[in-house]
């Protein structure tokens, strides 16, 4: 069997859902006149990705299987002195992996829509949306160097700024898209750095050429300053991916994402986007290598995340934005991984969040359909019976999510814990806590949705605000709040199956593979002699079996109970309990609620201070200084100068005659003097 990649085969791939998005977007909108329906678009748009999705995975097949390879420029843009600005593809484990989770979960999202969406008025523009971001999601993991890379990067933030305010007529949409759009700007601004240090100092954009100079790179330090030039290059990449994997404190954007349609919660801000970042730091493994500053930095800005996101997730009664949070802190775990060397156990954690986190969300989607349009977890309560489907599917996902033994999330956490516990690099201790802290915080949080969405007395009749609608329209879609909740149709159900299925068995069955066999092996680097941490976990490896039974004398295991067990007896035994705690750390409650005022400092400190200093500098700097003293000031000048000379060019003889002899005669009194003081002084 062949072990080569066609390079036609690889452009379907992105050009698929791209052709999908440009015949919805254009002839199913006001833009071509809507000469397609409803129907044909979702059907090109379905049909684009799931051509994608097939060739992914057998792109997939060929490189694990068959061990195929591809890095191949595919257009040469231009050459700008020896800097070649190419469109290229390289195509290993790590983008054969990528490829397929964007694709799968793309296409569960897109079947999904047809059933969310099947009242709004943007039905088409939806589906060109989200097939136009599969697109730009693709180019980025596909990429093979850093010119398309940067395109697909800006690529998924623009449609997102798109799909976050996809109901532009709701202003909390418009002010969370323009929030998400303003903080990606300044994570961005630290990853345009980077990649123009490496175009600098490396002379190229090629991923190839650049870890080819890598050691080279290690011996330069910063102009002007005592740190490493490979240093300041990854901290900078980093911040890139802080901004786009919602690291704090650049987390800001994505609980205000959940304005936006369920769906592209789903696809953008838990399995794909958002996932970017951690994507980008792996494949920058050569380089993150050489620099333990960076990886210290990394490793604690994760743990950061990874606790402190968890705690507010508790105190959440939005179904959506408990997902969120979850979502935040388990993008601060992968970063944990990351910083700890453990790049593959990143990755595998990446795959495996992204399946059970895109269930998640699209199961609170599907309850707020069968809840009415109601979001608040706190008036939902005995929904199991009437959602059987969505229950169960919820149910695998809110497993998976807290880590329990044999399902996927257990198999890439417990990696991540144990990453970080053999960890030698600063900032190593604090992680470890933060990430055992964070087992019991997942675990609490989670089933406090569970249970107060699924189990427990009926609430849904006393809803005080009946018409709640994740829609926001006018209508309430011909709901009563008083109606019974329902299950949703198949379009909606179907794909919570199908990603409960690898939610449940992928970590079992791709843990020896991806971790401790040879899938990331040309596409991974790790310096084993600095930074054990893989190299020790494949010591205690012995089969994903026997990691499951082992997992249950193990202090994850127990935290994750103890946070099931007192979320159960907190909100199901004994539900007056969190009222009373709540009015006893009323202090600590106000700090969580006011998500630690972060939102309150970029809107009174940074904003206003920029704002401040942007007024400032147009009065002061711009109209007083550069129009008015040397601009204007100076035209003024000329202007006197010019007035006065005019009063002394009269044009009469007499007084050149009269300024003539004055001259003469305070020169020769000049001279006369001059001598007298010469002979005075010898």
């Amino acid at each position: 069997m062949s072990a080569t990649l066609s390079t036609s085969t690889l452009l379907a791939v992105p050009l698929a859902p791209l052709v999908g998005a440009a015949l919805a977007g254009v002839f199913g909108t006001t833009l071509g006149g809507n000469w397609i329906g409803r129907r044909l678009s979702h059907t090109l748009t379905i049909l684009g990705v799931l051509v994608a999705f097939v060739l992914s995975a057998m792109t997939l097949k060929s490189v694990a299987i068959d061990g195929a390879r591809f890095n191949e420029t595919i257009y040469q843009w231009m050459v700008v002195g020896g800097l070649k600005m190419e469109i290229g593809f390289l195509v290993d484990g790590l983008t054969a992996m990528m490829m397929c989770v964007v694709t799968f979960v793309s296409l569960m999202v897109h079947i999904y829509t047809i059933g969310y969406m099947e009242e709004d008025d943007g039905y088409n523009r939806f589906f060109a949306y989200i097939s136009l971001f599969t697109f730009s999601m693709l180019m980025l993991v596909m990429s093979n160097n850093f010119l398309q890379l940067f395109f697909g990067w800006e690529a998924v933030g623009l449609v997102s700024y798109l799909l976050i305010g996809f109901w532009f007529n709701k202003p909390t949409a418009i002010f969370a898209n323009m929030k998400a759009f303003l903080v990606n700007r300044v994570g961005d601004f630290g990853f345009i750095l980077g990649i123009a240090l490496i175009a600098a100092y490396a002379g190229t954009l090629s991923y190839a050429e650049t870890f080819a100079k890598a050691g080279e790179l290690a011996k330069i330090a910063f102009p002007g300053t005592g740190w490493m030039l490979v240093t300041v290059i990854c901290i900078c990449l980093f911040i890139g991916a802080m901004g786009k994997s919602a690291q704090f404190p650049l987390h800001v954007w994505l609980p205000d994402s959940m304005e936006g349609p369920t769906p592209i919660s789903a696809l953008i801000h838990a399995a794909t986007m958002v996932t970017a970042g951690i994507f980008m730091v792996a494949r920058m493994s050569p380089l993150f290598e050489l620099s333990d500053t960076a990886l210290s930095f990394i490793l604690v800005v994760g743990a950061i995340t990874a606790l402190f996101m968890g705690f507010l997730g508790i105190i959440q009664n939005d179904i959506k934005r408990v997902v969120a949070y979850s979502t935040l802190s388990q993008l601060g775990y992968m970063t944990v991984a990351l910083g700890a060397s453990a790049y593959s156990v990143a990755v595998f954690h990446l795959m495996t969040h992204a399946f059970f986190k895109a269930l998640l969300f699209l199961a609170a989607g599907s309850v707020i359909i069968g809840m009415h349009h109601n979001q608040d977890i706190r008036w939902m309560g005995g929904v199991r019976k009437y959602m059987p489907i969505t229950w169960i599917t919820s149910l695998l996902g809110s497993l998976a999510l807290i880590g329990t033994p044999l399902f996927a999330g257990f198999y890439s956490k417990d990696s991540i814990i144990e990453a970080v516990h053999f960890s030698k690099l600063w900032g190593a201790g604090f992680a470890h806590f933060a990430v055992l802290a964070g087992v019991f915080v997942t675990a609490f949080y989670s089933f406090r949705m569970y249970f107060l969405v699924f189990h427990g007395k009926e609430r849904f009749d006393q809803n005080p605000d009946a018409h709640h609608d994740d829609h926001d329209h006018d209508h309430d879609h011909g709901h009563d709040a008083h109606h019974e909740p329902h299950e949703s149709a198949w379009v909606v159900t179907a794909p919570l199956l199908l990603l409960a299925i690898p939610s449940v068995v992928i970590g079992f069955m791709t843990i020896q593979p991806m971790l401790f066999g040879e899938f990331f092996k040309d596409a991974i680097v790790v310096d084993a002699a600095r930074h054990p941490a893989m190299a020790e976990l494949a010591k205690l490896f012995h089969g994903p079996v026997q990691m499951a039974l082992h997992a249950f004398t193990t202090a994850p295991f127990w935290l994750a109970v103890a946070g099931v067990a007192l979320s159960y007896y907190m909100y199901m035994v004994n539900p007056a309990l969190p009222a009373a705690i709540k009015a006893r750390v009323q202090p600590v409650y106000t700090l969580l609620e006011n998500k630690y005022y972060l939102d309150w400092f970029n809107e009174n400190v940074l904003a206003r201070g920029a704002r401040g200093l942007g007024y400032g500098l147009w009065k002061g700097g711009d109209q007083a200084v550069i129009d008015g003293a040397i601009v204007n000031g100076s035209a003024r000048a000329v202007g006197w100068l010019a007035g006065a000379a005019r009063r002394l060019q009269t044009g009469y003889i007499y007084h050149y005659a009269l300024v003539m002899i004055i001259g003469v005669f305070v020169l020769m009194t000049w001279f006369v003097w001059r001598d007298q003081i010469l002979l005075l002084i010898k």
